[in-house]
């Protein structure tokens, strides 16, 4: 009976597969159970590569099928789960060494909390560091945030408590995207939530767009969400959550320039010359009329950074 039980749901993805995987078991915490479930890939690499890995660690269990989708697919991964805590992990995102071991030591001290997350660090699909994300640490803000339709708790970062989930009833698979932060509201009703402030995790922003359906998909289901909390809290909400505003960049000219402008000014502010020297050059080559792309990259090559990280 491993102590954890990590679950990862995968559709093809096998450029940054091995990565994600091997940061997971060069965990200094070994005592755990790593289930990946290969949603019906059509990409031969990614189902390769997973035999590959299987075959050479025996804590790898991996289940191969047709599609079903991301919701479902973690479903399946929990009902197969034997640790009394369960560990998110995506397949394009990096875990640092120490993760399994900071956040079981946390929630062994803290028998209260049944939704762990922590501070994490953006970085694009190349694997350059864009800035680090820190959380609130306590139950009441991160509970405030997730009613107002934030997700303060990366999801691929998350470690929960098997009983605590298997009791709210898992994921709600009515919900093909936003399911974390739905899990999240109902979990944090069973339950305290935290945030540990040592950076966990390497969080991918992929360099490809994402449809506009998509994200007014995720809006809505956030809203929804956080309605059904309302209801079962008996509180007056407050969601603040824009539609406007997206969570990566569409294929439209001006949504590709407002988030190169902020990866590099992020980045600048962080004291990420080189990633910003590279969205500026994206950013001016995006609409080279714009002088946001020139300044940002004017600053990138003459003027110092606010910090060095």
């Amino acid at each position: 009976m491993p102590c954890v039980s990590v679950i990862m749901a995968i559709r093809n993805g096998a450029a940054y597969l091995s990565a994600a995987i091997d940061s997971i078991l060069a965990q200094t915490f070994t005592d755990f159970e790593f289930i990946i479930i290969d949603d019906g890939s059509d990409e031969p690499a990614t189902l390769e590569l997973l035999r590959a890995y299987a075959a050479r660690d025996a804590r790898l269990k991996i289940v191969s099928r047709a599609n079903k989708g991301l919701t479902r697919s973690l479903n399946e991964g929990i009902s197969l789960a034997a640790g009394e805590l369960l560990a998110r992990m995506d397949g394009d995102d990096i875990a640092t060494p120490s993760r399994l071991e900071k956040q079981v030591a946390f929630m062994r001290s803290n028998p209260d909390v049944v939704l762990l997350g922590g501070a994490y660090e953006l970085i694009d699909g190349a694997g350059r560091p864009i800035r680090t994300w820190t959380p609130a640490n306590d139950d009441a803000t991160l509970q405030t945030h997730c009613l107002e339709g934030s997700t303060p708790i990366c999801h691929p970062l998350a470690m929960m408590r098997a009983d605590a989930v298997q009791r709210v009833g898992g994921y709600d698979e009515s919900f093909t995207v936003a399911q974390d932060l739905d899990l999240w509201l109902r979990l944090g009703e069973v339950g305290r939530m935290a945030c540990l402030p040592d950076v966990l995790l390497q969080y991918r922003q992929h360099a490809g767009s994402v449809s506009e359906k998509k994200q007014v998909m995720q809006t809505e289901n956030m809203r929804r969400a956080c309605l059904a909390a309302y209801k079962r809290r008996g509180v007056e909400g407050r969601y603040t959550c824009r539609a406007d505003t997206g969570w990566r960049p569409t294929d439209d000219r001006a949504s590709r320039l407002r988030f190169a402008l902020q990866y590099g000014w992020w980045a600048f502010n962080a004291g990420h010359r080189g990633t910003a020297r590279h969205y500026g050059w994206k950013a001016a080559k995006t609409m080279p009329w714009s002088t946001a792309g020139w300044k940002l990259l004017g600053c990138a090559f003459l003027k110092s950074t606010p910090s060095r990280t």
